[in-house]
């Protein structure tokens, strides 16, 4: 499995030809709205089962401030500060954020919990909050090192616990974790990135898909993860190489139809790093991609708000979506080209 928590799509829907500004505007509104009056009271979001509450409210709080809130300013100015301080909650003395004893899989939780609050960092105004912030990813950058394989990779648990199992997903996470942490002005270890990196690169079959694993599992390159990788060496600054545009003709030609196709269960997942790589790429590739991918989204929206096309539940397919239609906005340091 691609991500725990990875989304399941459904049968493709009739979509609508195009979405307009005010198509998007709308939908993105009522699903923030839904997201909004979604959170719990202690500040948290859950995947279906009260499941993932680390990576849900990571995720959520992305969409939010995707919209362009800080924790000072904006609509959902009330709602990122109570995420935020939720995952303070859940930082731990050793650097994880979250709770390895209810999540069989917490390095997802950290590894996003990490982008979301280097992003907040990178606008916090407060002074109190923003000390602490400091405090908490430079800890868990520290985490996020010691969890890292021999091989250079990440798996579901960090390596001590997990015997050294690591897999691309994972490793995905922590790059773009990682990238937003010293974007933000947090030391991150440059033999951390460039050991991901060269892990990334081992398990890249000659046509420039991405395995799932390095050693011995998962059959050969993955569309989903593919996407994920070109993303994650963006973020790594390994963008002019010849590696990297091999990447890319292979996303395109797996996922550049508009089906599930090569992304079948894990078609959000896919599409969250797609849509980051050719929004950073710009130009016809953007347009033609938006004007694919957005009328889709928008036609999926549910009336209430949310978008139900995963068994992990709303959250997860609603926060991915709203990450897509917003990076237009260029809110996040992370996605802007």
């Amino acid at each position: 499995m691609i991500l725990a928590f990875g989304a399941a799509m459904v049968c493709s829907q009739a979509v609508a030809a195009t979405a307009t500004n005010a198509d998007v505007d709308r939908v993105v509104g009522r699903g923030l709205e839904w997201l909004a009056s979604h959170q719990s009271r202690a500040g948290h979001w859950t995947a279906g089962s009260e499941q993932y509450p680390t990576a849900m409210t990571a995720l959520a709080g992305i969409a939010m401030l995707s919209e362009g809130s800080t924790t000072m300013q904006g609509k959902y100015a009330p709602n990122i500060r109570r995420a935020v301080d939720y995952l303070v909650s859940r930082s731990r003395r050793n650097g994880l954020i979250g709770d390895p004893r209810s999540d069989s899989r917490y390095t997802y939780g950290h590894g996003f919990a990490v982008l979301f609050l280097s992003q907040v960092l990178g606008e916090e105004e407060d002074a109190d909050r923003r000390e602490k912030l400091i405090e908490v990813l430079t800890k868990a950058v520290e985490f996020t090192g010691r969890a890292q394989t021999p091989g250079g990779g990440w798996g579901y648990v960090s390596s001590k616990d997990g015997g050294g199992f690591d897999e691309g997903s994972t490793t995905i996470t922590q790059v773009q974790a990682l990238r937003g942490c010293r974007n933000a002005g947090i030391p991150v270890p440059k033999e951390i990135v460039d050991k991901a990196v060269g892990y990334i690169k081992k398990c890249t079959d000659p046509d420039g898909g991405v395995r799932y694993q390095l050693a011995g599992m998962g059959g050969g390159g993955r569309p989903p993860i593919t996407a994920a990788a070109v993303a994650c060496l963006f973020n790594a600054g390994d963008y002019d190489s010849n590696y990297v545009p091999k990447l890319l003709r292979y996303c395109k030609k797996t996922m550049d139809n508009g089906t599930d196709q090569g992304v079948s269960g894990h078609w959000h997942y896919a599409h969250y790093y797609y849509a980051q790589v050719l929004y950073r790429e710009g130009g016809k590739n953007w347009d033609a991609y938006r004007n694919q991918i957005y009328p889709r989204l928008v036609s999926e929206a549910s009336g209430d708000g949310a978008w139900y096309q995963s068994y992990i539940g709303a959250v997860f397919t609603t926060a991915v979506n709203l990450t897509i239609l917003q990076l237009p906005k260029g809110a996040l340091p992370i996605y802007q080209r």
